[in-house]
């Protein structure tokens, strides 16, 4: 989870003239919520396995909580970096990609 955390962080450090974004139209947002449908594999394995079988519903919530809120305060900490803005539909995308895992564990996990 921290290596996630440390990589989107190393990427939202990156200035504005020296990103390589893609050639087609909303691929940042693609990019955006496959990071964040990684942070939340990663925070689902890293809670505790007596956690997630006992309480599977409020895990979807905390991680997709957790990721919603690391993408605020990366969106916040690029605020800061030449060339780079805030952009909230950055954030939708973040949650979006995370609710997608978060559901997808949940629906193999409360079938079980």
């Amino acid at each position: 989870m921290c290596l996630v955390m440390g990589a989107i962080f190393f990427l939202s450090h990156q200035p504005g003239d020296q990103l390589k974004l893609p050639l087609f139209v909303g691929a940042d947002k693609l990019l955006h919520a496959t990071a964040y449908g990684t942070l939340t594999i990663t925070s689902i394995f890293a809670l505790p396995k007596t956690f997630k079988k006992a309480f599977p519903l409020p895990t979807t919530f905390l991680v997709v909580f957790i990721c919603l809120l690391y993408g605020v305060t990366d969106e916040y900490h690029q605020s800061f970096i030449p060339g780079r803005s805030p952009d909230i539909f950055d954030v939708v995308a973040d949650t979006v990609g995370a609710m997608i895992v978060s559901a997808i564990w949940y629906l193999r996990n409360a079938l079980d």
